[in-house]
């Protein structure tokens, strides 16, 4: 019981057809739902914006989606509206297997993005998901989904600098890739100590 499959961010909107859709972001979720039987524990991750979310770019008149500002928090990402709560955009895929002992959400405070699965986007106010796993004795985590180079890249990190040992299974995952974020996502995952495996 001590190690974990975290599946992040497996839903419609970062799917083909979305509105933030990651190329092939559908092509992984047999084989996530084939991997997950090899896991006593399995936990989902689910982007939970409210309507008017600040890391939206239809919240800042005139910005255009995928241009960067600074927060408060630092720079943000304007992303196109997506996995507003309730709608089908946030539901996970259709064929994903849900049976799963945690669902965690995040992003739901409008005012701060959230592409960790530990911390907010201030690196500093946590989600709960490093305590659950700690109470549980869980040290290891895999970690696989969608986007590579954020949710996933983010959530590794973040995992790896609080004392897990993590492995991302990159073939189990897809990436948004703008302006080199793959190639920067993978160099930040290497020196953060996380394994990556196909």
């Amino acid at each position: 019981m001590t190690h974990a499959l975290i599946v992040i961010d497996m839903q419609n909107d970062f799917c083909p057809g979305g509105a933030l859709a990651v190329t092939g972001g559908n092509d992984i979720v047999m084989g996530i739902n084939t991997l997950m039987d090899d896991f006593r524990s399995v936990i989902l991750t689910q982007d939970w914006h409210p309507r008017g979310h600040a890391s939206f770019a239809s919240s800042h008149p005139g910005a255009d989606p995928m241009t960067v500002i600074d927060m408060p928090y630092g720079p943000q990402v304007l992303w196109p509206d997506h996995c507003i709560q309730g709608t089908f955009g946030s539901d996970f895929h259709g064929h994903l297997r849900t049976d799963a002992d945690l669902i965690i959400r995040k992003g739901y405070n409008p005012a701060i993005d959230s592409y960790s699965a530990f911390f907010e986007n201030d690196h500093r106010t946590p989600t709960g998901l490093e305590g659950y796993l700690r109470t549980r004795g869980i040290e290891r985590l895999t970690m696989v989904g969608l986007a590579l180079d954020f949710c996933v890249n983010y959530s590794a990190v973040d995992a790896a600098l609080l004392g897990f040992d993590v492995t991302v299974r990159t073939d189990l995952s897809r990436a948004i890739d703008a302006d080199g974020s793959l190639d920067a996502a993978i160099a930040g995952m290497r020196d953060a100590g996380v394994a990556l495996s196909a």
